[in-house]
């Protein structure tokens, strides 16, 4: 008997939509996307497997490597009397396979 290959279907939940908040565009994003890389903020309890997971149903795109950076919130003096801080941002630098094609700078209007 031949064996059938089963393959797992990825199924979208809420929770996946909510992993990745928005594509950062900015100058190193963009060098980084010559080399097949792109850079998401994502939510503070995302994790790297939540991260593959969510690229692989969300664009088909399975991720060769994914670095994630906690940046902390700058401290703000506003109009020279009380102070303040920004919230603090979760980044995953995700790297693409070769033949894979991500341009978020492109699909932005």
């Amino acid at each position: 008997m031949a064996e059938k290959k089963v393959e797992k279907k990825l199924v979208v939940t809420a929770n996946t939509y909510d992993v990745l908040r928005r594509p950062i565009i900015s100058e190193k994003a963009a060098r980084l996307s010559e080399s097949n890389g792109v850079v998401f903020e994502v939510a503070m309890s995302a994790t790297k497997e939540d991260v593959a997971k969510a690229m692989e149903v969300l664009f088909g795109i399975k991720p060769t490597k994914i670095n994630i950076v906690i940046t902390k919130g700058k401290e703000k003096t506003f109009r020279g009397r009380s102070t303040g801080t920004q919230r603090k941002v979760k980044k995953a630098y995700v790297s693409l396979p070769a033949d894979a094609k991500l341009d978020l700078a492109a699909d932005m209007k």
